[in-house]
């Protein structure tokens, strides 16, 4: 009787060890079961029987020349202070065992800081301490657990993975032997007593057979792994229907021919999985250019500043940089691009990446990572590597920054589940009412009722319709996190809106100056400091101060947020912000900033607001939603905004940023649905905490993971249509439900009562999935061009 080893399952053959009275195969695999129970992971064998992988026996100096620099560089994704990251392809991932040890690789290795699985891509993507730990010896760590990284050019150039070749195969071998399985089984079904198909019958079934047997075992076999892990780990998926369909009609098939009680259904079985295939890999394709979509066209409003060699600043798109362009970083905007350190003394924050807010100090001509948030004075930067907008979706879309909530995706599983077993019941009720009718007559009821209700067109319906709404979104300005986002829209019934940058115009304000006469060395000394700030009222008076543009050093520049910033520049120690802050009694009515040198009171801007037009416009078709209005300003416009905002609900001044979060908590607990409309600076921590937080943009870098929609500040006064198109989108998703369930209703009807075929039912199976797709295609088409006219 032969063994297997107790790790990787395999048989044993050359060596049998014993230990811990568990007998392995090898070393390698004695080892591994070691390190797991050492560090208490033996949960690894309970979730998924003889899914380790042996270890391989190669020698250890196979991945010394990672360690080389350039090749360090290169393999790697980020690489600063301590930490590296490194995404490894490593093909050998396949159950949800793989997955949950190398998620635990932090408790096996204390030089591991965090790992992170991509199922589909068989990628493994480790955060580490270089200095403590190489990245040889990584490699050389992973392969020891049996999970050897294939490290190519390709993979080190991160190309995008394309479509699976080996369902092509797949599909390949079900179409020639659907195709000639069709042709061999024509004579039999035309029928008559011809002596010579009389004589040859027997040899046609055979050839059939032949021709089907590969496609049952190879080209279906996605199936039966699908439906395999998913009963392993106690789920019954929608492929389980499937695999029975299959199997009915197989063995049916043999046992017909064997006996010679008819030709069985093996033309029938082929013609069922090349159809499928065929909607597989339309599936695919569609997801494919989604998620390509997604990655690459979605474009966010963030505009970098750009600067040419006379110091002149322009804003463009993100999307518009080139290599060899220099752009201008100020304090707590995210860095787009990788580029060098050309001016300026950088302080990057790399927690974006991380996950850990640890500061790098930065010197000119040091190279900083796109990703990392700059604290303290701007910097000029040459962009040395192209914008790759997938690396900042991946950003946006980190763990740390999602918020935890369920949704119709979560609706689509359940329906999908309690489905299967509802038609499992069904084909158990109408299989055993024809076993007393017409045995031969059951097989094919049984196999039509389980291939036709697959609910493939109920689980498409949501993930289409919302990939197409974030795409219409997109193309006009509004880009949405996920898919998620979409539904908790849908849901709002409360908006609040920070007032400044958001209702009112970044640059379109009024602005007086009051004090002593500020003389051309201080002036150009001011507006040197206020490049630094990201500020809405700093960006204002940046435009409005009318001297020379030419570039200081600006040395311990601090900002506090909702307070003001301050710095030395050639000397002088300059001061920016509220009157408090600048040890001055603020005068009641007044929006203004304070300006001191070196502790004496030099003068005030005072700002008179402009608010966005077609504003009052806005809010009279919001009239089902609780409006509120925040601000850090003073109360001088509430008189306005009254006017303008007649249906509001509250309205609260001078609030700081932990003020601002606490009044979203508060209307929260009264159970309302909350969406925060601000501009991402002092507004992080309330659009975080709010159940959609908005991030307005308008020409600046306002790329801020606590955020789930970022929105151009232009389309802030059609908030109305986003909202509509959202809550349209759940509409559209409802009517697919209905039709999938339509489709699955007539078609169980027929089946149930044996007026339908298999291969027929196979056929209408991928055609419910076209039906789907094209109907929300057609639906959010219309929809986006009856609220945005020029682009849906």
């Amino acid at each position: 009787m032969s063994e297997n080893c107790f790790h990787c399952g395999q048989g044993i053959e050359k060596e049998r060890i014993l230990f811990d009275e568990k007998t392995f195969c090898c070393n390698g695999c004695k080892s591994v079961y070691e390190i797991l129970n050492l560090n208490n992971l033996s949960n690894f064998y309970e979730l998924n029987k003889g899914a380790g992988i042996r270890p391989n026996d190669e020698n250890s100096t196979q991945f010394d020349y990672l360690d080389t620099p350039e090749i360090f560089e290169k393999v790697t994704d980020f690489s600063e202070g301590s930490t590296s990251l490194v995404t490894f392809k490593i093909p050998v991932i396949h159950c949800s065992s793989c997955i949950w040890l190398l998620e635990s690789l932090h408790t096996l290795n204390k030089h591991i800081k965090y790992s992170q699985v991509n199922f589909t891509r068989k990628t493994l993507q480790i955060s580490f301490n270089h200095n403590d730990l190489k990245l040889s010896e990584l490699a050389k760590f992973l392969t020891n657990l049996g999970y050897k990284p294939v490290i190519s050019l390709e993979t080190a150039d991160k190309n995008e993975d394309h479509l699976d070749k080996s369902l092509l195969v797949k599909f390949a071998i079900a179409a020639f032997a659907f195709g000639n399985g069709m042709f061999l089984a024509f004579p039999e079904y035309i029928g008559g007593e011809d002596y010579w198909m009389e004589h040859y019958r027997g040899l046609f079934r055979t050839l059939i057979f032949l021709l089907a047997t590969p496609v049952v075992f190879y080209s279906a076999s996605d199936y039966y792994k699908s439906a395999w892990y998913g009963l392993k780990n106690k789920i019954v998926n929608i492929d389980v229907p499937i695999v029975l369909g299959i199997f009915v009609l197989y063995g049916r098939s043999i046992y017909e021919v064997v006996t010679d009680y008819g030709p069985g259904y093996f033309d029938t079985l082929c013609g069922l999985l090349f159809f499928m295939l065929l909607g597989k890999i339309f599936q695919k394709r569609t997801y494919s250019a989604l998620s390509y979509d997604r990655d690459y066209k979605s474009f966010y409003p963030i505009a970098v500043t750009k600067v040419d060699f006379e110091g002149k600043q322009d804003n463009i798109l993100l999307s518009e940089i080139k290599v060899g362009d220099r752009i201008l970083v100020r304090n707590q905007e995210i860095i787009p691009v990788d580029a060098i350190l050309i001016n300026g003394e950088g302080n990057i924050d790399n927690s974006f990446i991380t996950g850990e807010s640890e500061s790098i100090s930065k010197q000119p001509g040091d190279k900083i990572f796109a990703g990392g948030k700059q604290i303290g004075s701007s910097l000029e930067l040459e962009v040395i590597k192209n914008v790759d907008q997938s690396y900042l979706t991946q950003l946006w879309n980190k763990e740390a920054f999602k918020k935890h909530e369920t949704g119709l995706d979560t609706l689509t599983n359940n329906v999908s589940k309690y489905f299967t077993f509802i038609i499992l019941g069904i084909a158990l009720v109408a299989g055993t009412y024809w076993y007393f009718i017409d045995l031969n007559k059951m097989f094919q009821v049984i196999s039509a009722i389980l291939i036709i209700a697959c609910p493939c067109a109920l689980a498409l319906s949501a993930p289409f319709t919302f990939g197409h709404i974030m795409r219409i979104l997109g193309r006009n300005k509004f880009y949405v996190k996920d898919t998620l986002t979409i539904e908790k829209i849908a849901k709002l019934d409360t908006i609040v809106f920070d007032k400044t940058g958001t209702i009112t115009h970044r640059k379109k304000s009024n602005i007086n100056y009051e004090g002593s006469e500020i003389n051309e060395f201080d002036s150009l000394n001011i507006k040197t400091l206020l490049k630094n700030s990201n500020h809405p009222l700093s960006k204002s008076l940046y435009e409005f101060i009318e001297v020379n543009d030419e570039y200081f050093p600006v040395e311990k520049f601090v900002e506090i947020s909702g307070k003001g910033y301050e710095a030395s520049v050639r000397g002088s120690l300059y001061k920016i912000g509220s009157a408090r802050y600048n040890n001055q009694e603020p005068k009641n009515l007044e929006t203004a900033v304070y300006i001191s040198k070196n502790g004496e009171y030099l003068g005030k801007f005072i700002f008179k607001n402009e608010y966005r037009p077609k504003l009052k416009e806005l809010f009279t078709k919001l009239t089902n939603y609780k409006i509120f209005i925040l601000s850090g300003d003073n109360s001088s416009e509430e008189n306005q905004l009254k006017e303008l905002i007649p249906n509001y609900k509250g309205m609260a001044f001078n609030q700081s940023p932990e003020d601002k979060l606490n009044y979203i908590k508060t209307l929260q607990d009264q159970h309302m649905k909350v969406a925060m409309l601000g501009d991402g600076l002092n507004d992080a921590g309330a659009l975080k905490q709010s159940n959609v937080g908005i991030a307005i943009a308008d020409d600046t870098n306002s790329f801020t993971p606590s955020s789930d929609v970022i929105m151009n500040g232009d389309k802030v006064v059609t908030l109305d249509n986003y909202l509509n198109v959202c809550k349209g989108s759940i509409t559209i998703v409802k009517m697919t439900f209905i039709i999938s369930f339509l489709y699955n209703i007539v078609g169980l009807s027929y089946a149930v009562t044996g007026h339908m075929h298999p291969l027929f039912a196979a056929i209408i199976m991928p055609i419910s999935s076209i039906t789907v797709v094209t109907f929300t295609t057609l639906s959010t088409w219309i929809l986006g061009r009856k609220y945005f006219k020029k682009q849906a």
